[in-house]
């Protein structure tokens, strides 16, 4: 195979806990369509001819959880970095499916014979999106994102995956926003804006402090579910005016020479979106009901994870809000995609998830339209780890699962 060939180095030089001495590890510097750079990590023997797929688009996962089982089952496991690693501020979902389309036209051409893309959280919704766009003829893939930029997704070679497994998988960041982003801000451009009467943290509306969380009526939940949208429509049509004034910037220097709109037109604004760790479901754990502890993925404190700098969408361009974490405009829908998962695909979900809930899950596993489709429940966070105390991690009975779901489906 063409990956003999790479340098690498072993457990020896580089350690994982659990990784076997054995396994080699390739890093390979890749480069997309659009000639942008991205990095895999390859684990293999150099009998592997199976090759599971980890990654995220924007999180550096070349030492996931799962690798070290996955490889001591005799599995190959490739990890891959998005061009967008580490900062979402410029992510374009549909521009990153040319880096998907990177790894798996090295993973093809070093002679695998078989590929199982395994989406853990945001991953989930990012292959799934690259799997309908692959399942595609050229000419009907999207040729533009949301914000007008061209993806050239009907040029890209994008090979077809021959199983899919979702662990842990989120229905896409522009869906998770939609749930917890704050619609009391009254004002975009003040983080401290507030309308009293959809306040998640106003005692008057079911907030308490304390280990029993908070208790929100069906009205509110209602009223506040339906902000949440408005806000984000208003968000899009303040994203598209944007990406419009720009545009316009640049067809008016180019038709007058002018030095300011020259400027204007080079000039890529920042949205700045504040107050978004309000899911409901974080903070009433009446709402569709799980093992989950009390608190969001961010911290146990609301005001703390609400109002502070950390938190998702924070700063991002008008394009990528559109792209990615829009809940209206964002493409990136595993509600959506979903529907073309036509390969065996296997779903994991862990019931104390404070990201992803088992009603989502549920209407994703209800939504793939493969034949070939099981779902299992393992105890565990979001990220897999034991619940309580001296409890195996759900984890680890994943990773058996997945390795046990690979034998079973493809040897």
């Amino acid at each position: 195979m063409a990956r003999e060939a790479t340098a690498g180095f072993r457990n020896a030089s580089w350690t994982m806990t659990g990784l076997p001495a054995d396994v080699m590890v390739t890093v390979h510097p890749l480069q997309t369509q659009d000639g942008a750079a991205v990095n895999g990590f390859l684990y293999a023997k150099q009998s592997a001819d199976t090759v599971l797929c980890i990654m995220h688009p924007r999180e550096f996962l070349a030492t996931h959880y799962l690798v070290p089982d996955l490889v001591s089952a005799g599995y190959a496991v490739f990890t891959q970095t998005a061009r967008s690693v580490g900062n979402d501020m410029r992510l374009e979902h549909e521009i990153a499916l040319l880096d998907v389309a990177a790894g798996l036209n090295f993973l093809k051409d070093a002679g695998f014979k078989r590929i199982i893309l395994i989406g853990n959280s945001g991953g989930a919704s990012l292959y799934a999106f690259y799997n309908q766009q692959s399942l595609k003829d050229s000419a009907s893939r999207f040729d533009k994102t949301p914000g007008g930029r061209p993806t050239g997704l009907g040029e890209a070679t994008m090979p077809v995956a021959d199983g899919v497994v979702f662990v842990s998988p989120h229905p896409g960041q522009g869906q998770i926003l939609l749930k917890c982003i704050d619609p009391s801000v009254t004002d975009e451009h003040d983080a401290l804006s507030v309308d009293p009467s959809l306040d998640f943290l106003n005692p008057a509306n079911g907030f308490q402090e304390g280990p029993d969380g908070s208790k929100y009526t069906a009205d509110f939940i209602q009223r506040f579910r339906q902000a949440q949208s408005e806000r984000v429509t208003r968000l899009d049509a303040i994203a598209r005016n944007m990406i419009s004034e720009r545009l316009s910037a640049r067809k008016r220097a180019k038709e007058s020479g002018s030095v300011s709109d020259r400027r204007k037109g080079a000039h890529t604004s920042v949205m700045t979106i504040w107050r978004t760790d309000a899911d409901l479901r974080c903070w009433d754990r009446s709402i569709d009901p799980s093992d989950r502890k009390l608190g969001s993925v961010w911290g146990k404190d609301p005001f703390a994870t609400n109002y502070g700098a950390v938190g998702f969408s924070r700063f991002c361009t008008p394009e990528a809000w559109l792209s990615t974490w829009s809940g209206h405009s964002s493409r990136a829908n595993l509600f959506e995609t979903a529907k073309a998962v036509e390969q065996p695909c296997l779903l994991i979900d862990y019931t104390g998830d404070n990201t992803v809930f088992p009603a989502d899950c549920a209407a994703i596993f209800e939504t793939i339209a493969s034949s070939d489709k099981v779902r299992q429940r393992f105890r565990g966070d979001h990220h897999g780890r034991a619940l309580e105390k001296g409890e195996e991690p759900g984890r680890t009975a994943a990773a058996k699962t997945i390795v046990e779901w690979v034998r079973e489906k493809f040897g």
